[in-house]
């Protein structure tokens, strides 16, 4: 059984809305995470991924970026090529001592448990867009 949590998935819409690709690399395959990343508009998702650093060169490539310009949460040892290789890398507060050793963020949040909002939101403010962001949803519209 796997479960989502809603808020990580306001966040990785968050993130879209403002202009940024999301993607998925997962080395497990789970019919239940195409569905959600299907609803959550998610197009670029890598299930069953055994060479996480591989799949992300070519997704790179695809999206015409560098490792230097691209983000990635990992939570545990096999996440580390790719933690290590990206510009920026994050982690929930549960995960392995190694990743937490190589992130550049350690959320407070437990994976599962708005670890990936927290991550969507710092990305957002870094970069000057999380007012934007949330001004949506600050606005009431009483016609």
């Amino acid at each position: 059984m796997k479960a989502f949590n809603s808020r990580d998935g306001l966040g990785l819409k968050l993130l879209q809305k403002a202009g940024l690709s999301v993607a998925i690399i997962t080395g497990r395959k789970a019919r239940c995470v195409e569905w959600r990343m299907q609803n959550l508009g998610i197009d670029l998702l890598y299930q069953g991924i055994e060479n996480k650093w591989e799949t992300m060169q070519t997704l790179l490539a695809r999206l015409g970026i560098s490792a230097d310009e691209a983000g990635y949460m990992g939570d545990d040892v096999v996440d580390l090529p790719v933690m290590n290789g990206c510009g920026f890398s994050a982690t929930p507060a549960d995960s392995h001592a190694l990743a937490k050793r190589h992130a550049r963020l350690i959320s407070s949040q437990a994976g599962g448990h708005g670890a990936v909002r927290e991550v969507c939101e710092f990305i957002l403010d870094a970069q000057g867009k999380l007012d934007a962001a949330l001004a949506p949803y600050l606005t009431v519209n009483r016609q």
